[in-house]
């Protein structure tokens, strides 16, 4: 379905700039963005993909990955086509890399969206699967909707959305699951062709400063984005910005598309970035995509107590009370 995009600005002689990504692409009449889903008619700039929706499931919030978010609740998962990124080893690259053409998506309403979850018991709505920034204004009508209807949201995101973005839909969006995918501009040419990483990193910081609920991936690739500085950088970051509090998630990349002539990251560098993570002052970092490893687990920063113990994405057992550390009495940053 198309609608009219609720961010661009016009310009000279029926050019529009549109405002939804830090791309902020300028588009003749008749041309379209660098993602392709939004298309400039008469001056007039417009989503194509309003309600398109690729693939939707129930799924526990700790696929997203969401460890301190109410854990072990299962969230509408919904996404569309389309990416502002072009990373080269998409796991959702049939649907992220889509272009123009038959896109095989069903349209979905907001309000029969927000019925679907509320039928299934859910916590709330997810955006994912594709970079739900592209999906702006539909995001933005169903999150209103499922705040009114008691349901929380979330946004699974390469954060390279534009300030006035985030603001417009920040009072409906509960957690913001950003991947920071490294910490140089060579890293985010060959990851994501952009160069300026900084605009994303200062989003992040600004969901947090308006309230959401932050937690960062980063899927760590040989070659790419796997050296000392990198991940040091990343951790220092987190640690500066959004604060030791915040969950850092660094996953085992998997061969891919592209990118499937890389090896499988080894665990072991994965190990070793968990401890760099809480070298540089982290309180809690986890390993992904390495299920049964202790390092899925949560344990209290203060004392050392196992608080949460993971099998890949089901909890097997969670022994915080309050928000607390049934051991020591300490706060544990999240909501449980």
């Amino acid at each position: 379905m198309r609608k009219e995009s609720s961010l661009y600005a016009r310009l000279v002689e029926g050019v529009v700039e549109c405002g939804i990504c830090q791309r902020r692409c300028v588009v003749p009449e008749s041309g379209r963005g660098w993602c392709r889903t939004r298309v400039n008619d008469g001056g007039r700039l417009y989503s194509e993909i309003y309600g398109e929706v690729s693939s939707v499931s129930v799924n526990p919030i700790e696929k997203k990955p969401v460890f301190h978010f109410h854990p072990g609740s299962r969230w509408l998962s919904l996404g569309s086509v389309g990416c502002n990124f072009r990373c080269p080893g998409c796991q959702n690259w049939d649907i992220a890399h889509w272009t123009i053409g038959p896109s095989g998506t069903t349209y979905m309403a907001p309000e029969e969206a927000v019925s679907k979850a509320k039928k299934a018991g859910a916590l709330g709505i997810s955006w994912t699967f594709n970079e739900p920034t592209l999906w702006f204004e539909y995001t933005f009508d169903s999150a209103r909707l499922a705040k009114a209807r008691g349901l929380r949201t979330n946004y699974v995101t390469n954060g390279f959305m534009t300030e006035e973005a985030l603001g417009m839909i920040a009072p409906f969006l509960d957690v913001y699951r950003v991947d920071i995918k490294g910490f140089s501009e060579a890293a985010y040419e060959r990851i994501g062709n952009v160069r300026n990483f900084r605009g994303i990193l200062e989003t992040a910081r600004k969901a947090k400063e308006l309230g959401m609920h932050v937690e960062v991936v980063t899927n760590v690739t040989p070659g790419i984005n796997d050296d000392e500085r990198e991940l040091r950088g990343i951790a220092s970051w987190i640690r500066d910005a959004l604060g030791p509090g915040t969950p850092w998630h660094v996953t085992r990349f998997h061969p891919h598309l592209e990118l499937g002539h890389l090896p499988p990251t080894p665990v072991s560098l994965l190990e070793k970035a968990r401890v760099m993570g809480k070298e540089e002052g982290l309180w809690y970092v986890y390993l992904g995509n390495v299920p049964g490893h202790p390092g899925e687990n949560t344990w209290c920063h203060a004392c050392g107590e196992l608080l949460i113990e993971r099998d890949l994405f089901v909890i097997r057992t969670c022994r915080i009370r309050g928000s607390r550390c049934p051991k020591c009495g300490t706060a544990i940053p999240g909501e449980f």
